[in-house]
């Protein structure tokens, strides 16, 4: 027996019902063995730092989700365009809300500002230097524009807004932090890599890198990134004009680096998915904070997996998509990781709801397709299929 084969089978052992274990199995692996899918990695040699999570995510609210995928053609040739979806809260259809007039082939990012209302941001690309903004108040039937004067960097969570403030925090490509007044107005810088890193807090983490920006209890600034140092989240607020390392606590076995790879404020409380250690022992972990006290996750070994997009639903729910179209939820505090069956191809990132269900979205083209899944079912079902204009061009 392969140890691809073996990691497989001592992942399908974690509790999950029987058809689910068989699919996990084959996507373990799928991203486990060279032979079956083509990333041999040469023997005796340290695998190279794991990627962060793409664009691609979907965050839920009490009014709707929305949805961040990206369709249409090459990305070397400039055809990949990223799309703005949302989904109204109780429905199953998906509608196409990418604020217009700008061209999105360089990425896109979405900041849920409390009710209907949310804020996008452009990435950089082709270059342009700086990151055009976007707000809402409809659920995305109409957008006031802004701007952001520099580029905001290739995060998932690298825009956050305070609900009932209008102010923002984004994450620059070159790791400075920028906090504005109301309305995306008057952009001042909060903190960078490497003021950040010198604070007793950041040293403390041995910070090496920022992967997210939200908003804490009393709208306090969150800052996350990763921390080289043992079983040490970095997960950073300011309060008092001060940062501080804000938890959550983590088992002295997990290993190091430990990366914040995503952080979803949902009022008074947070979501954050962590992974730590390298190569084949990286373990997943989500967190889960209430005021001054995190709930953790069962560790969940992903046995050289990587995570592809990262969900966040109600109630602390959090979906992970993982190469080989393999993909898990935990449902909140207190719940265990349960595996999904095989994703449908295409597949970009994972929705929470109607419910119960579990949504997959995907892409071939400028086609996007919704699939559900319901606990209990054996396979996807297809629920939507949405044709979705794209101007080849209008990025030259």
């Amino acid at each position: 027996m392969t140890r691809a084969a073996r990691a497989a089978r001592a992942a399908a052992r974690t509790g999950r019902a029987a058809g689910i274990a068989r699919a996990a199995a084959v996507a373990a692996a799928c991203v486990l063995s060279a032979a079956s899918c083509g990333s041999a990695r040469p023997g005796g040699t340290s695998a190279p730092p794991a990627p962060g999570p793409s664009l691609a995510t979907s965050v839920a609210t009490a009014a709707g989700t929305w949805a961040v995928m990206v369709l249409g053609g090459s990305a070397a040739a400039h055809h990949g365009f990223w799309q703005l979806l949302t989904r109204p809260a109780g429905t199953r259809a998906w509608r196409l809300v990418t604020p217009p007039g700008v061209a999105s082939n360089g990425g896109l990012a979405v900041a849920p500002a409390g009710g209907r209302s949310a804020e996008a941001g452009f990435l950089p690309s082709q270059g342009r230097s700086f990151s055009p903004l976007a707000a809402t108040a409809d659920g995305g039937s109409r957008w006031s524009p802004g701007v952001l004067g520099a580029g905001l960097a290739r995060l998932p969570g690298a825009l956050a807004a305070a609900p009932g403030t209008g102010r923002l925090l984004a994450l620059l490509a070159g790791g400075t932090a920028e906090l504005s007044a109301p309305g995306g107005a008057r952009w001042a810088r909060l903190a960078t890599l490497g003021s950040l890193a010198r604070t007793a807090a950041g040293r403390r983490c041995g910070l090496t890198g920022l992967a997210a920006a939200s908003f804490g209890p009393s709208n306090a600034p969150v800052l996350a990134g990763t921390c080289t140092h043992r079983a040490t989240a970095g997960v950073f607020t300011l309060s008092g004009g001060t940062w501080h390392l804000a938890g959550p606590a983590l088992p002295a076995s997990l290993g190091a680096p430990v990366r914040i790879l995503a952080v979803t404020p949902a009022g008074g409380a947070a979501t954050a998915v962590l992974a730590a250690g390298t190569g084949r022992n990286v373990m997943l972990l989500a967190a889960w904070r209430h005021g001054a006290r995190w709930a953790l996750s069962p560790p969940l070994p992903l046995g050289g997996a990587q995570v592809r997009s990262v969900s966040a639903g109600p109630g602390g729910a959090t979906g992970i998509m993982l190469n080989g179209r393999a993909a898990v939820t935990v449902a909140g505090p207190g719940a265990s990781w349960q595996w999904l069956p095989f994703l449908p191809p295409g597949s970009q990132t994972l929705a929470f709801g109607p419910g119960a269900r579990v949504a997959a979205l995907a892409a071939a083209g400028s086609t996007f397709t919704g699939w559900t899944w319901a606990p209990g079912s054996a396979a996807w079902a297809k629920v939507q299929t949405l044709h979705v204009p794209i101007q080849y061009g209008s990025s030259a």
